[in-house]
């Protein structure tokens, strides 16, 4: 069996104070948005909280499905970096961009560099800036990381993959799947639209992503983004794949509608099957932190 603890949306903070240049740009709007919000909800008490916990369950692997940074700054970047370093070693630890580390045009070169260790290849150049889709291959799984990370306008927080991702991922996922590995797809956006009031946060080409999922097949893929623990299912080449969003890693204890937490997924072959156990971990009203959900799924195995 193989242990992935999930995390997503860590928002780390603090804010590093932005220049007045820096805000002559949609950042106004999210540091707005996290002095008066976000920074009171979004806390280091809680991720340390939830990270302690994480580690009591002795995972294999650890994924952070993307938004680390808040307003994409430069020292927000540097950062993260250096949490990821005490998260783990790159070996053990596999990250993508969420929407708000690509917050404005060219954000992504800096994270493409920075975090290069934790989200490229396995045969990835040394010092080579990160490219998508990547496959890091782990014990009978693969591991696909896949950026939907894009700057967009002004109170938006869409995602988008393009044709020229998607037509890698296909690939991808019929060369490890050929293989006989555990496949599992990381990306920040959902692929799907939940209600008509994330129309402005969509997968704008979530079609085309479902399309790749249809055709080459997956075991599981694991999403942030919403700031809630949610398992769904969306069509795959043999059945139904599972799909794993995560709470927010650092949202807030006690009786909010969306309380942070974090999943463990588990991976495992029976009688030629993947047995795929779903576990969401949250903060409960009391500010503990507990089981909310538990889901398994029985797959055939890629064909």
């Amino acid at each position: 069996m193989f242990r992935i603890a999930h995390f997503s949306d860590v928002h780390l903070a603090p804010l590093p104070e932005p220049r007045l240049r820096d805000l002559a740009s949609k950042r106004l709007i999210g540091y707005a948005n996290w002095r008066f919000n976000r920074a009171c909800e979004m806390t280091t008490q809680s991720l340390d909280r939830l990270l302690a916990d994480m580690r009591a369950h002795n995972p294999d692997h650890i994924v952070v499905t993307g938004d680390l940074a808040n307003i994409a700054l430069y020292d927000e970047f540097e950062a993260a970096r250096l949490w990821l370093e005490r998260l783990g070693p790159p070996a053990d630890v596999t990250v993508i961009p969420g929407n708000h580390d690509a917050y404005v045009p060219r954000a992504h070169r800096h994270y493409r560099r920075l975090w290069a260790q934790w989200m490229s290849s396995d045969d990835a150049d040394p010092g080579e800036d990160a490219r998508f889709p990547f496959l890091r291959r782990r014990d009978g799984i693969a591991l696909i990381g896949v950026s939907s990370a894009v700057a967009s306008a002004p109170f938006m927080a869409t995602g988008r993959i393009g044709p020229g991702q998607a037509e890698k991922l296909v690939a991808l996922l019929e060369k490890t799947g050929a293989e006989g590995l555990a496949r599992i797809v990381l990306i920040h956006h959902p692929p799907k639209l939940m209600d008509w009031r994330g129309y402005t946060r969509r997968l704008t080409d979530a079609g085309r992503f479902r399309s790749v999922i249809q055709t080459a097949g997956a075991e599981l893929i694991l999403h942030g983004h919403d700031h809630r623990a949610i398992t769904m299912t969306v069509p795959g080449r043999s059945g139904p794949v599972p799909v794993a969003g995560a709470a927010a890693g650092s949202g807030p204890p006690g009786g909010s509608h969306k309380p942070g937490g974090y999943a463990i997924h588990e991976i495992a072959v029976d009688e030629d099957a993947f047995q795929v156990a779903v576990t969401h971990r949250c903060f409960d009203a009391e500010g503990a932190i507990v089981e909310t959900a538990r889901d398994g799924f029985r797959l055939s195995p890629p064909c």
